[in-house]
């Protein structure tokens, strides 16, 4: 049974329900019940006071609807007609979003299409829902983890050496915290690759890559680029916990599928926030373009504002890419000056050097 904090009490299984019940509670005040199959339960469900509960995508009988309903209870029915279980009570994992071999059948692609051809109220209400309960999956998820972020390009290419840098990068920093990227293609995958495979010798990362650069990127096939991904997994099944965090706003760019954890939102901008706001342990910056400098100077802005206590680290890697090719660390350094952040940003041009200084107690 799950403790919950203050007047909430989430229940998300029909065992945790059976067991309060069987403990004596009298009154459902606070609870918040999702996704269950109560259709058996409306003695237990008659038996107590079920004022101030919320029901959330669960099945219940007619009766026993009308009936919590008439007691005070708030129901919100599952939305009709979505792809996604509005209150799931998990995160993702690869297996599930993958669900079939041809990836235009996958839930992956089907979700996409989905929230791409409907803009109606029911389905804004379902995306919303789902990106809550995402939210509240991850806060689990994370409990007890130290995550540390790394950012970088979607384009680098399986072969690249920039991306065998992404995942030595990953491997590393995964030796002793959680790794977590946009859980997209690139460098994403590249770092997820590497806490994949956190618990294997450099000989395993070889090879996974040897296998993977026979799919450079998914374009022009999802399906041939996957299936190199899954068949890294079956060689190597005993992979390590990492999490990928990416969105269905960019639907042309499917998940990787080495993240052991996938986050996925609809929404890009609260999957930008919440990416950088969990990486507590600070986050590294590979070359990119767009995406990965707007994401530099976010993570930038919460630290302007921050206090010394709650700064995080900021390393980029590459001194010429981000001085010269995109100038982002002369306005790094400019932001900084002066302020609680200003130790803790860092320019380096090797992935040894970024983790050095991303080691738990190294001063930063």
């Amino acid at each position: 049974m799950r403790r919950s904090r203050g007047g909430v009490i989430n229940v998300d299984s029909l065992e945790d329900f059976d067991h309060r019940i069987a403990s004596g509670a009298r009154s459902m005040s606070g609870w918040r019940l999702r996704s269950l199959d109560l259709t058996d339960r409306g003695r237990d469900l008659r038996s107590v006071d079920v004022a101030g509960a919320l029901f959330l995508g669960c099945m219940l009988r007619s009766d026993d609807e009308e009936s919590v309903r008439a007691r005070g209870a708030v129901v919100f029915p599952t939305v009709p007609d979505s792809p996604v279980d509005t209150y799931r009570t998990a995160l993702y994992t690869a297996q599930e979003l993958y669900d079939s071999p041809d990836y235009a059948q996958s839930l992956d692609a089907r979700v996409y299409a989905w929230s791409q051809r409907t803009g109606s109220r029911d389905s804004a209400l379902a995306q919303s829902l789902h990106d809550h309960s995402i939210g509240l999956a991850l806060e689990q998820w994370i409990q007890g983890r130290r995550l540390v972020g790394v950012m970088g390009g979607h384009d680098v290419a399986r072969g690249d050496a920039g991306y065998a840098d992404g995942a030595r990068l990953g491997r590393m920093l995964a030796q002793n915290r959680t790794v977590a990227s946009g859980g997209g293609p690139g460098a994403m995958e590249a770092v997820n690759l590497g806490g994949y495979l956190a618990g294997h010798d450099s000989d395993a990362l070889s090879e996974a890559l040897s296998i993977l650069s026979g799919a450079p990127g998914f374009v022009p096939s999802i399906d041939a680029w996957a299936k190199a991904a899954f068949a890294v997994r079956a060689l190597f099944p005993d992979g390590g916990d990492s999490l990928g965090i990416p969105t269905w706003h960019y639907g042309h760019e499917p998940p990787n599928p080495f993240a052991s954890a996938i986050a996925k939102y609809f929404r890009n901008a609260q999957r930008e926030a919440i990416l950088l706001e969990i990486c507590q342990d600070g986050i590294v910056f590979l070359p990119g373009a767009g995406g990965t400098v707007q994401e530099i100077f976010q993570d930038a802005c919460e630290n302007y504002y921050a206090d010394e206590s709650s700064t995080a680290p900021m390393v980029l890697i590459g001194r010429d890419y981000w001085t010269r090719r995109y100038p982002a660390w002369p306005l790094l350094k400019a932001l900084a000056k002066g302020r609680a952040m200003e130790p803790h940003v860092h320019l380096v041009d090797t992935i040894e050097d970024a983790v050095e200084l991303m080691q738990p107690g190294v001063p930063r």
